[in-house]
């Protein structure tokens, strides 16, 4: 298996709440494991919006929750993001098994990452 380098870490910019800025990471860590040298994961995208650009969108969101919901973190709502999922509607509509489609890839994103972790020792393993 090929070396793989860990994601770089996305600076906060603007975003203030810590919670915020992990989910931005988690997100954009998300996105990271699309390239072909990762998960490979492919949707047709061709421009910005397109129906493959709003599945992989869907995917790094699903990541990101799955990612969070993994350290308990909580996210608040922001009005926001009923904007930003505006362009999943199209492609949820369109097609019924979509949202398990970007649910499995998030979870292989999920897991991939996690992967990536050094192995923890336990105490009850150490002694």
């Amino acid at each position: 298996m090929a070396s793989v380098t860990a994601p770089p870490v996305v600076p906060c910019g603007i975003i203030r709440a810590s919670a915020l800025c992990v989910l931005c990471r988690y997100r954009h860590k998300t996105h990271w494991t699309r390239h072909e040298t990762r998960l490979d994961r492919d949707f047709g995208r061709k421009r910005f919006g397109d129906e493959g650009y709003a599945i992989e969108e869907l995917v790094a969101e699903l990541g990101s929750a799955f990612l969070a919901a993994d350290l308990e973190i909580t996210p608040e709502v922001r009005d926001d993001h009923a904007a930003y999922i505006g362009s999943w509607l199209k492609v949820l509509k369109g097609d019924k098994r979509a949202i398990f489609t970007a649910a499995s890839h998030a979870q292989r994103a999920a897991d991939f990452l996690h992967g990536l972790q050094p192995a923890v020792e336990t105490a009850s393993a150490a002694a």
